[in-house]
């Protein structure tokens, strides 16, 4: 990794830069995607840098679900025992509480994989362990707070960044930029790249309650007509998604907070002795539900990866281990030619190619899930149920193992080509 004073005034944003850095990979991003890619790509000797806009890698509710096909991924490379020293909790399937009781959507206990169920891992502990990880690779560099600006392009090509870091602007130039900056990519922009978009009939507001020792220890749902929470067990403290139609969250505001409480008392009576907790909708955090995907994912010298190139809805918690999927794939197809120091427009569609139809159908698979549980609660002043035909297949041991897989490993394996 080559780093370079310079003096220069560059045109597009008349500022002094204050360095200009060569690497192989710039990877700007420093969320699961970008974080395990940079780790990979490290592993190989591959020199890369990561960019991280913030300064530290707290975020409230970020995804803290860990599947099991992370989990095998980092088996692959020796790290899954130690990141699961992290305290956690495990969850073994997914339930909801319906009119008709207790029904099990998701079971991951029958899956045939050393990790059976959902690590729920804080994601900024998740990131701290992986680039820990990485920085034990010279040719590893993290740097944060690096809001990147613009795209250095020469001759149709992306050959790197433009950042602005806490001391002024920086250039980073590379053979390959890769953006892997989440679903509001300013990477995506500065591309010109414009997503399909779906429109999910809800949003999600997240808080959280603390928890007793005599709460349940499960995680599940709770359906009443017009209402419906998620609860996620984390320990000492409930962590709920409170789900609402899509773009009502000024209503429910409106409504006042003590009519708020009340409606998370009503749909979960146990709690009413905490909702007092919620002092301040500062304490509550809006997830304007999103499914979107670009019709291509790279340009030449230029790669998204992750909710930068497919924005998944939060049903099943897998956007983050579908973004670290897309993270192994890329390192699989693109580390020899990176290693080399080069890489074509075509290997960039082959990482499309090998990832799109995975995204592709899982997002189908959430809008049927949306559209079948979240859209009939919302519309509908019955109580919910669930049909006697998804009854019965839930009791048919192959079908009713099917959501579990989808959800926990995804439609196709992902494993890392080691050399």
């Amino acid at each position: 990794m080559q780093h370079l004073t310079s003096e220069h005034t560059h045109s597009a944003h008349m500022h002094e830069v204050k360095s200009v850095e060569k690497t192989t990979c710039c990877i700007v991003g420093g969320g699961p995607a970008g974080a395990v890619l940079a780790l990979l790509l490290a592993r190989k000797g591959i020199q890369v840098t990561l960019l991280e806009a913030h300064m530290d890698f707290d975020r409230e509710f970020r995804g803290d679900t860990i599947h099991p096909s992370t989990l095998n991924i980092l088996d692959e490379i020796g790290l899954a025992d130690r990141l699961l020293q992290i305290p956690h909790t495990r969850l073994t399937s997914l339930n909801a509480e319906t009119a008709d009781g207790m029904v099990t959507l998701a079971d991951f206990a029958r899956l045939h994989t050393n990790y059976p169920y959902i690590a729920m891992i804080p994601q900024a502990k998740f990131l701290e362990f992986i680039t820990a990880e990485a920085q034990r690779y010279p040719e590893f560099r993290l740097v944060m707070g690096a809001q990147v600006d613009e795209l250095i392009e020469e001759n149709g090509k992306v050959r790197g960044v433009h950042y602005r870091g806490h001391d002024g602007w920086h250039e980073v130039q590379a053979v390959l930029t890769i953006g892997a900056d989440g679903r509001f990519s300013r990477m995506r922009k500065l591309a010109g790249f414009e997503p399909i978009k779906t429109s999910p009939p809800m949003d999600v507001l997240w808080f959280r309650l603390s928890r007793k020792p005599s709460d349940p220890d499960r995680t599940f749902g709770r359906i009443l007509p017009h209402l419906a929470v998620i609860h996620l067990n984390r320990g000492d403290y409930w962590q709920l998604a409170y789900i609402i139609p899509k773009n009502h969250y000024q209503e429910v505001r409106a409504a006042g907070l003590e009519h708020f409480r009340q409606s998370v008392a009503k749909i979960w009576p146990e709690l009413a002795d905490r909702v007092h907790e919620l002092q301040d909708w500062k304490q509550v955090s809006v997830l304007s539900v999103e499914s979107s995907r670009l019709r291509q994912w790279y340009r030449p010298g230029l790669l998204l990866i992750g909710d930068a190139a497919h924005v998944m809805s939060p049903v099943g918690g897998v956007g983050i281990n579908y973004a670290i999927q897309d993270a192994v794939v890329t390192a699989n197809v693109l580390s020899r030619k990176l290693a080399y120091g080069i890489v074509q427009l075509h290997d960039l569609a082959t990482v499309q190619r090998l990832r799109e139809r995975p995204t592709r159908l899982i997002q189908a698979y959430q809008g049927i899930v949306q559209k079948n549980v979240f859209a009939s609660v919302f519309n509908s002043d019955q109580p919910f149920t669930v049909s006697p035909l998804t009854k019965l297949m839930l009791h048919i041991p192959f079908i009713r193992d099917i959501p579990g897989r989808i959800i926990a490993l995804g439609l196709w394996p992902v494993h890392l080509k080691e050399p």
